[in-house]
């Protein structure tokens, strides 16, 4: 098997590119790098970082953008006490989100783009609580080494 070394970056579809590029930016910090303009000039995509991630967020202008079922972007943060100041965050934005929630393996915030993209601020850190009996709680895998 040839060798990975990350997932460079994620692409989203959004309906209005500046005005998404704008929530991001209030929401995430989001820095636009590279910007995609089509034969007129006009700027129809871009390119940037998220602070503290490696993995890069692409936005392309899409008049028929939408959410999908089963699609979400999962976002690390450190651990449970990490997720308070972004609960805090995106109540000041306005940005409806879920309560601090005891998922499978941490605890995560789950909120949505204006697009309807979902997003999951989940943490590194591991609460210790068997969800495996759970429908819809994810079970850890047996790898082949084990």
């Amino acid at each position: 098997m040839p060798t990975l070394t990350g997932v460079r970056a994620v692409k989203l579809p959004v309906k209005d590119l500046p005005s998404s590029v704008q929530w991001y930016r209030e929401v995430f910090g989001y820095r636009p790098t590279v910007e995609f303009p089509d034969a007129n000039g006009v700027v129809v995509g871009v390119a940037g970082e998220l602070p503290g991630s490696t993995t890069g967020l692409s936005l392309r202008a899409n008049p028929e953008a939408h959410s999908m079922v089963g699609l979400e972007v999962t976002i690390s943060v450190a651990d449970r006490d990490s997720l308070e100041p972004w609960v805090e965050h995106l109540d000041v934005l306005g940005v409806g989100h879920s309560p601090i929630v005891e998922a499978s393996l941490g605890w995560l915030v789950a909120f949505n783009d204006p697009d309807g993209h979902e997003f999951h601020l989940y943490t590194e850190t591991r609460h210790g609580i068997d969800q495996s009996g759970r429908p819809g709680y994810g079970r850890l895998v047996a790898t082949a080494a084990e």
